[in-house]
């Protein structure tokens, strides 16, 4: 089996609210040209939730890379920060707090994804990722002309008809 190597794709940005727009733009048109077309949505989603995040809770600097890698059935979108800061899953909302408006980013991020996670990168920031599952890869089609295996010679058992 032959495995396609890593398909990757980077974007350093500050997370304001008019880059986060162009951002899901960008990881958007990148997933249509690796033809992951059903994952867009869901990784558009994402990348928009943890931008956010970083543009809500970064302290001072809102400077992050986002990160689309596609290996093998997996793609990882990840997004480095400079806060040193550990996000917490939110814990669910009080009766009185049913409509809030925001809070939720990581428990949309656990509930799209099928993994995600936090990478400390010691007081330089960090990275949140989370990955879903690609469909599989459209399978070759087989080669029009016999496959050949071994030596190209006539070989001892040469046929009369292959001489000429």
């Amino acid at each position: 089996m032959i495995s396609e190597p890593s398909r990757y794709c980077t974007v350093e940005l500050q997370a304001l609210p008019s880059r986060i727009g162009q951002v899901r733009r960008i990881v958007s048109a990148q997933l249509r040209h690796w033809q992951l077309d059903t994952l867009i949505d869901l990784a558009a989603l994402g990348v928009t939730e943890l931008l956010t995040n970083v543009h809500r809770h970064a302290r001072t600097d809102k400077t992050c890379t986002v990160e689309v890698e596609l290996l093998l059935d997996r793609l990882t979108v990840s997004v480095r920060d400079h806060d040193p800061r550990i996000p917490d899953l939110a814990e669910p909302a009080a009766d009185d707090e049913e409509f809030a408006t925001s809070g939720r980013g990581l428990a949309i991020i656990e509930a799209m994804s099928e993994s995600w996670g936090v990478r400390p990168q010691g007081d330089s920031g960090k990275v949140v990722w989370f990955t879903l599952q690609a469909p599989p890869s459209p399978v070759a089609d087989p080669p029009s002309s016999p496959v050949m295996y071994g030596a190209m010679t006539a070989g001892p058992l040469e046929s009369a008809a292959l001489v000429r």
